[in-house]
């Protein structure tokens, strides 16, 4: 086995282990104030999109990196899609500030606070979510896809983005500070699950990068992070996205269980 075609068999997992590794690395010269923190920022995520089309390139050429973009391309989904995926994320983190005021029996305005920031910032947050939907739900997911269910798939990409992200958490620059990483995974976790939901029933990268940019907007406008909402609000929120997530998964495997089973009692399905 040439080396090409080694690299094109094992692809995915090349660009997986590349992907924390770089930014390691990207982290660590920003540490050492080798390059601006706007350059840092939203180079981080560049970077990653640089190494993925670079070995897309040297194992498929320009047709696989047309390929890499093409769910971007795709806009003609029913409005249900980008409905779900606008209020979904503002909604799990308005649950998360309803049951917070539950239980310090307060009033619900106490703790639901619109938060806002700079239109650069908003913008940079759009830039990210779009760089972030392209590499990790068009291309991570969507190959994984390939091999193994689409649950399955986002929770591995869900592992090996938690990985790249680690380096950003303990950085504690270009994100939210004080951040903890096991409730970070299991947030990853709950986000990329969903992002796999939505695209398998889309194949719509644009429903996928409004459901990245929504997170983002929700994440920087309500008081749902550690240094907003404090580190259990935080811890509230993943755990709610995460279970919310896997109820939309089991609710979709129940209905169609059940579909089956119809059809098969009637005779339109073989039983194997």
């Amino acid at each position: 086995m040439n080396l090409k075609a080694f690299v094109k068999k094992y692809e995915i997992w090349i660009f997986l282990v590349l992907g924390p590794l770089s930014n390691i690395i990207f982290v660590q010269a920003r540490i050492h104030d080798l390059m601006s923190r706007s350059m840092y920022n939203t180079g981080r995520f560049c970077l990653l999109l640089f190494i993925l089309i670079c070995i897309i390139k040297y194992t498929r050429g320009n047709e696989g990196i047309r390929d890499l973009f093409k769910p971007m391309l795709k806009w003609k989904v029913h409005p249900k899609w980008f409905f779900l995926c606008l209020i979904f994320p503002t909604t799990i983190a308005t649950i998360t500030l309803l049951l917070k005021a539950l239980y310090y029996d307060v009033e619900y305005s106490t703790f639901f606070t619109l938060i806002t920031t700079t239109v650069r910032g908003y913008i940079a947050n759009f830039v990210w979510a779009f760089l972030g939907e392209v590499v990790w739900v068009s291309y991570c997911i969507r190959q994984l896809s390939k091999i193994v269910k689409p649950l399955y798939a986002s929770q591995i990409i869900a592992v090996f983005w938690t990985l790249w992200f680690i380096p950003i958490l303990i950085l504690g620059e270009g994100t939210f500070p004080e951040i903890p990483i096991l409730p970070a995974f299991l947030f990853f976790m709950g986000l990329s699950g969903m992002c796999a939901f939505v695209y398998k029933h889309t194949k719509s990268g644009l429903c996928v990068l409004l459901l990245q940019t929504m997170v983002n907007y929700t994440a920087v406008s309500l008081p749902i992070m550690p240094t907003t909402g404090g580190a259990p609000t935080y811890i509230t929120f993943a755990v709610i996205y995460f279970l919310v997530m896997l109820g939309l998964w089991g609710l979709e495997f129940l209905i169609t269980t059940s579909k089956k089973k119809e059809l098969i009692q009637s005779g339109w399905f073989p039983k194997n």
